[in-house]
């Protein structure tokens, strides 16, 4: 099989919160299974209808434990939603349309 993909995943599992679906505020917790320039793999509990737009926040984890990490607020599309009922939870495929670094609040 021939890799498709124009962007490198990165395997990695940081924290994300779904707090937007289309124009409505939505909250949804899941984590990251891979990333990439081009979009995300994560999990959920909640299952969000393939085409919806969402706006996802992965926290992101600084080099320097002094400043603590940063919320990595993204906008984007689902691809593909998976069931994994062994998890009960659901592998959503998203775009990364526009993202922006933002400080965590105190």
């Amino acid at each position: 099989m021939i890799e498709q993909r124009k962007s490198r995943r990165y395997q990695i599992r940081l924290p994300l919160r779904i707090v937007r679906r289309g124009t409505a505020p939505f909250s949804a917790q899941g984590e990251t299974c891979n990333l990439s320039s081009r979009g995300v793999l994560f999990a959920s509990n909640c299952e969000i209808p393939v085409g919806e737009r969402i706006e996802y926040v992965i926290q992101w984890p600084c080099a320097d434990k002094r400043e603590g990490p940063r919320d990595l607020y993204c906008l984007g599309s689902v691809l593909r939603v998976t069931a994994d009922p062994e998890k009960a939870t659901f592998l959503i495929a998203a775009t990364l349309d526009r993202y922006a670094f933002t400080r965590l609040s105190e």
